[in-house]
């Protein structure tokens, strides 16, 4: 049943509020409501609607309460429940948004987004397998999507299967020579097996794509850095800091996958005396914006 806030939301739907409330003395005649269904769940679909136009602008909390009302006015909509799913992903309600995830897919089994959202949601609780089945099981229905193929990769690096990531981000950047945040991984894979030179070549590479991509910028840094080309190292490292303060924060780096070789250099590279007052002069400006990333 739903609670008494989305009730009063549907009274409002409905145009069931505002008549005169009746007073405790009088007598409550029963009657039926006949209710559209078809009304029902057009309403729901608007409802949805707003929802996902509120999404867009990140107002994940204003979005929430629409879309779980458009789910018990439309409750046969994968589509309505694909989008509560994702919601939920975004608020970091897991668990609530798997929920929502599978019964979307039991209403449309063929649909490869419905499995995608739900192999990044087992991602995000750390149940990499299960990620690869999920993800495996979308491209099979929807082959060569660059952002599952990422996915895909990123799921393999953290069950230290390298040859496996290293192929699927390679298939990531056939179908878009853009996508540099795959390149950026094959960099932090190469790095940590000891191919140094290699993982520079991958991190100019990304960084030729997009010049205001921070997180490749400053891999490079440290690498150059670690090399022995400390001038350049700390130039790039500055640049990198300046244009997103985040990853001069250790943890931030490592929930981006970086492995413990290229983490430990970092470390160094962040204690040095330019380094830390690049990263002092970043915090007095406030947060950076994050840099975006290609679907």
């Amino acid at each position: 049943m739903p609670n008494r806030n989305a009730f009063l939301s549907l009274l409002f739907l409905l145009g069931l509020w505002g008549s005169a409330q009746p007073t405790l003395a009088q007598h409550l005649v029963p009657h039926s409501v006949q209710l559209d269904p078809t009304k029902l769940e057009r309403q729901g679909l608007n409802l949805a609607q707003e929802a996902a136009q509120l999404a867009q602008f990140q107002q994940y909390e204003l979005a929430l309460p629409r879309a779980r009302l458009a789910t018990q006015l439309a409750p046969k909509s994968p589509e309505v429940w694909s989008l509560l799913g994702g919601l939920y992903l975004q608020t970091n309600e897991l668990d609530n948004g798997i929920t929502a995830l599978k019964t979307a897919q039991t209403l449309d089994a063929k649909s490869s987004a419905v499995l995608f959202a739900l192999g990044s949601a087992y991602f995000q609780k750390s149940s990499y397998a299960t990620a690869i089945d999920y993800l495996k099981a979308g491209l099979k229905l929807k082959p060569n999507v660059p952002g599952a193929l990422f996915d895909l990769g990123n799921a393999y690096l953290m069950l230290n299967q390298t040859p496996d990531a290293i192929a699927q981000y390679e298939k990531a950047i056939a179908q878009d020579k853009t996508f540099w945040p795959a390149i950026n991984n094959i960099g932090l894979l190469k790095y940590e097996s000891g191919d140094v030179d290699e993982a520079i070549r991958r991190w100019r590479a990304a960084v030729a794509i997009d010049a205001k991509a921070a997180e490749p910028q400053l891999a490079m840094a440290v690498a150059l850095y670690a090399k022995g080309d400390r001038e350049q190292g700390l130039k790039l490292g500055e640049t990198a800091i300046q244009t997103d303060s985040r990853y001069s924060d250790l943890k931030f780096l490592k929930e981006n996958l970086w492995g413990n070789r290229l983490l430990a250099d970092t470390k160094k590279f962040l204690e040095t005396p330019r380094i830390k007052a690049t990263i002092a002069q970043a915090q007095e400006k406030g947060p950076s914006q994050p840099q975006s990333m290609p679907q």
